[in-house]
Order: C-alpha cells, then structure tokens, then sequence
C-alpha cells in the first residue's frame, strides 16, 4: 500500500529526526577524527561481545563460583584485559616477523630481482622510454636516496600524521574501554530522560557500526578467498610461488577489515613480491588485485547495503558523494552514517 501524501515528512522534520547523526559525524569529518571514532567504536564493541561470551559460557553454567568472584560484575574488565593482551601479543609478533624478513640481505636480493624486471623493460620499450629507466642496482640506491632527500619535507609530514593518527587510535580505544567498563549494557527503567535520549542514539550508532563491521569481515573473507586462489593456487601452478604466501594472505584478511585502504596495503606487498618472478608475474598480479580491488566496490555496496536494508546505488552513490565531500575518511565512514539515517528513517515507518 502507497505512502499518502499526508505521512511523509516534511524537510524540518526530516532534518530534525538524522541532527543526532549530522551532529555527531559532522564534527568527526571536519575535524579528521575518523580514527579516534573507529577505534572506539572497536574497542566498545570488543569489549562487550566478549564480556556477554563470559557471562554466557562462563557465569550462567557456574553462577555460585561466578558470584565469589564476582564475575559478572567484572567481565568488561577481564574482556579489556583480554584485548590488551592478544593486540601486544599480535604486535610483538609482527615485528618480530618484520625484522626477521627486513634483512639487509633481502632488501639486496629484491632489488637484484627489480634489477631483471627492468632489464626486461629495457628490452621492450623503445629507447625514447628506456633511457629514462636506471641502468644499475647502484643507480636504484642512487635515485631512491634523492628522491628520499627531495621529498624529505614531504616524508616528515606523513611521518608526523602516521604517528598523530596511531596516537589517535590508542586515544579512541582508550575512550571505548572506558565506556564499555562505566555504561551499562542495558539502560536502567528509570534512567533520566535526557540521558535515555543519549542512550538510545549510542545504541542506533552501535547497531550500524556493528552491521557494517561485520559485513565488512564478511567482504574481507570473500576478498581473503581470492587473493589465496592466486596466491597459492594459480602462482605455484605456473611455477611462481611467491615467497611468505601464508603470511601475505593472513595479512590480506586483517588489512582487508579496513574498507579500501587495507586493499591498498595487501596490494602494495603482494606487488612488491611479485617483482621477485618478473615482469610478467609482476603484471599478472596488478591485473588480479587491481580486478579484486574494484570488485570490492560493488561487493562492498551489496553486502553491506543487504545489511542495512539498502540497494547498492544507494550505498554508492552515498560514498561517492561523501568520499568527494570529506576524502578517504568520508569512504570509510560512509557506510555506518547511511546504516543509522536508514534506521532512523525505517523506525519512523518513512522508508521500508
């Protein structure tokens, strides 16, 4: 049955219903604190889906054991303590394996195998472009270290927003544990009408952010899948396996969590790689990812906006308007916005 004319709302009251959401992401993308927003997000998220894990499988099967212990009471502490735990765990790792791998050696023998993709450019190419490509490894260590000192300013900048936007994060999470350890999980009957409010738009927030991150692990996983088939199905059939494929694909699925820039991350070491097999294996692989990475687009619009009760131009054509608006920070954060106006609108009967 047909919305009557009658029932629709007018432009006032449709602003007034999505200010909470204007008033909260706005100052979020102007002022570049996506990270900050996200990490938060995250972290409360974590934090309370491990803490209901515990009082699930852990304080309803053993409730007198649970009630010494107080365990109900302290299971956002326990489930922070966790995180903290498994991410130092994670990060002692990694850079355990990066500086295992990062060897003077290695770095020598890529740049031995670069030396041979661009023996073979020079062999292709017309000497009009050929000549602009290095001659030797010494010209490659020679050209890398100008451009290093023609961009330094450049490299110091981008030093200095790496090291702000970690900052960030850490501030983000820090705020995230800190609510998930002091707010309740559930609002008390009589809490104070203003704070009910409050309430209830974290809660629409949490909905969608939860909606899109976990149909962004799905896409993660689809694009995971993928890149494994190249990787470690196809590559080795042809007698290319690339080296540390298990770890570049277990990198692919985590980087993969990030909408688009973790595409470009896998991407750029899976690339990087590829250089050690040729040009061919080189050019190979930019085809697939480049294939993957505009897949996930479309991907991207469709899981998601089946979460969210959207169709994909919908979704799209708000990430396009808000990634031309805000930059990367308004891709990124474009699904969840869309995810709460379309909730906020469904629950006032506006929209299906």
């Amino acid at each position: 049955m047909p919305t009557s004319r009658s029932n629709l709302p007018d432009l006032k009251t449709f602003f007034f219903a999505i200010s909470s959401v204007i008033i909260v992401w706005l100052p979020v993308l102007v002022l570049k604190l996506g990270m900050v927003m996200f990490s938060g997000l995250i972290v409360y998220a974590l934090t309370r889906g491990i803490a209901n894990w515990i009082r699930r499988h852990v304080v309803a099967p053993k409730p007198q054991f649970s009630e010494r212990i107080k365990l109900d009471q302290r299971a956002e502490g326990i489930a922070i303590f966790l995180l903290v735990l498994l991410t130092s765990i994670g990060i002692y790792l990694f850079g355990d394996w990066v500086a295992e791998k990062a060897s003077v050696e290695r770095f020598n023998s890529l740049l031995a195998q670069v030396m041979l993709v661009i023996d073979q450019l020079h062999r292709l190419l017309p000497d009009s472009v050929s000549q602009h490509l290095p001659e030797s490894v010494s010209s490659i260590k020679r050209i890398f270290a100008q451009t290093i000192k023609d961009y330094a300013p450049q490299l110091q900048v981008a030093g200095i927003h790496t090291l702000k936007g970690f900052g960030y994060a850490i501030i983000g999470a820090v705020i995230g544990g800190i609510i998930a350890i002091q707010v309740p999980a559930h609002a008390h009957l009589h809490t104070k009408p203003l704070t009910r409010h409050f309430r209830q738009k974290f809660d629409e927030l949490m909905a969608g952010f939860t909606d899109v991150f976990f149909a962004q692990v799905k896409i993660s996983s689809i694009n995971t899948i993928l890149t494994a088939i190249y990787l470690l199905g196809i590559l080795p059939l042809v007698g290319h396996p690339l080296p540390m494929a298990w770890t570049v694909v277990l990198i692919t699925f985590i980087a993969g969590l990030l909408p688009v820039i973790g595409n470009l991350i896998s991407n750029t070491i899976i690339v990087s790689l590829s250089l050690t097999h040729g040009l061919i294996v080189s050019i190979s692989s930019l085809l697939w990812l480049v294939t993957i990475h505009k897949l996930e687009y479309f991907l991207n619009a469709q899981i998601i906006g089946s979460k969210i009760r959207s169709t994909a131009w919908e979704l799209l054509l708000f990430m396009l308007v808000l990634e031309a608006t805000f930059g990367l920070a308004g891709l990124i954060s474009a699904p969840v916005i869309y995810a709460q106006i379309k909730r906020i609108l469904a629950d006032r009967g506006w929209v299906i």
